[in-house]
């Protein structure tokens, strides 16, 4: 580690950094069994913490900037990811409203039908009455 790109403070220097990716693969697993992605990731990961850190202690109102930044630098590599997995959730959900919206037609149909029914009966003992000629009484005042 104390070579002539170590300055002895714990630094990994561009070229000792340089070198130690070069030993690796571009999909070839670590001693730890992180791929190179993983390991750019958990970089990015770890330099945004670090900027956040930093950003919450000089001033937590650019938080939600970074927060946004973030969210925009990571959205194109996630979003296929999460629309694969959101695939399943999203066709499930149609199928279930559409469920709801056939079984809420049939209902609809029925109570149209029950309304319907008490109507003619209502209009038939209407004209028994009538035929009858009884005649209902007439409201006390």
């Amino acid at each position: 580690m104390n070579g002539p790109n170590h300055d002895g403070s714990g630094v990994l220097h561009i070229e000792e950094a340089k070198h130690v990716t070069e030993e690796h693969g571009p999909d070839e697993a670590d001693d730890a069994g992180i791929t190179k992605e993983e390991a750019n990731v958990l970089a990015t990961v770890a330099a945004v913490g670090v900027v956040g850190v930093g950003v919450a202690v000089f001033e937590v109102a650019l938080l939600p900037g970074v927060v946004l930044g973030v969210a925009a630098m990571a959205a194109p590599k996630l979003l296929p990811r999460v629309g694969s997995a959101l695939n399943p959730i999203f066709r499930s959900t149609v199928r279930g409203i559409y469920k709801i919206g056939q079984k809420t037609k049939e209902m609809v149909h029925e109570t149209h039908e029950h309304v319907q029914d008490i109507v003619a009966e209502v209009d038939a003992e209407a004209k028994r009455d009538a035929a009858e000629g009884v005649a209902e009484p007439a409201p006390r005042v």
